[in-house]
């Protein structure tokens, strides 16, 4: 199986482990993950302004690259993926933006909408399918107990991403369990870890995290894993007692090829 590949920034940067273990665990599961030539910044945050197209036009080539080549696109930053569908889903529903996308790319913006863009961990449930991953666990990560945490942008807005149920997902879950861990599931792990605004108000962002952690410690967990570098850093910035790992090490491990 073929997949067009998103890296983006920061899994080139300030999580590279986030990367290489998603790239060994493919290689694992009999995927190719190809990155994309020349792709560029997906710009961190989807702005709402209707009336700006510029910030989008990166992850319309993401998405326009990735149908040139004949496959479905794989993200893997939480941002990213974000960024994507919302570009995605608002040239599917907004004319103008649409219009003006193809106009200023000389390009079928609408074409480039049907692309269909996967987050690693539906790669994992909805092309490999979790059944199937727990056959290829050589090292069940037994009596580990594991907190998932979502944070805001893989789930919300929900009508959108159509990741899972924003107020009780469980992807992640079904995912601890497929690598013989047990998931703890915990009231925190759906909200926002402070996100963007820890450069400008560290303190909120740290009460925030250390919720978060908290939270996650108060119902048994070993460990944090999130696929979101920024929830991540500001996680591991408040301070956190707990491990916090990124989900792609944990399934790396369990497939024996950390």
């Amino acid at each position: 199986m073929i997949f067009s590949y998103y890296p983006g920034c920061t899994l080139k940067t300030k999580a590279k482990e986030l990367d290489a273990y998603a790239r060994r665990s493919a290689e694992a599961l009999g995927i190719l993950l190809e990155e994309l030539p020349e792709w560029q910044c997906c710009g961190g945050v989807y702005t709402t302004a209707k009336d700006e197209i510029a910030t989008k036009l990166s992850s319309v080539r993401a998405l326009m690259g990735a149908k040139e080549e004949g496959h479905e696109l794989v993200t893997l930053c939480s941002a990213c993926h974000n960024v994507i569908k919302q570009t995605k889903y608002a040239l599917d529903t907004d004319d103008d933006m649409a219009f003006k996308v193809s106009n200023y790319m000389k390009c079928d913006a609408r074409a480039a909408a049907d692309t269909k863009v996967l987050h690693y961990l539906e790669l994992l449930r909805d092309v490999v399918g979790f059944d199937e991953l727990k056959k290829k666990v050589v090292n069940p990560l037994t009596g580990r107990k594991i907190a998932a945490y979502y944070g805001c942008l893989l789930l919300r807005p929900g009508k959108v991403l159509q990741f899972d149920n924003p107020e009780n997902p469980k992807i992640m879950e079904d995912f601890i369990r497929a690598i013989g861990a047990v998931p703890v599931t915990y009231p925190m792990r759906n909200e926002c870890c402070g996100g963007y605004i820890t450069a400008e108000d560290g303190a909120q962002a740290k009460k925030n995290s250390t919720a978060v952690y908290e939270s996650a410690a108060s119902f048994g967990a070993d460990c944090i894993i999130t696929a979101c570098p920024l929830c991540r850093y500001n996680l591991i910035k408040a301070e956190s007692p707990l491990p916090v790992i990124y989900f792609t090490e944990l399934l790396a491990e369990a497939l024996g090829v950390k």
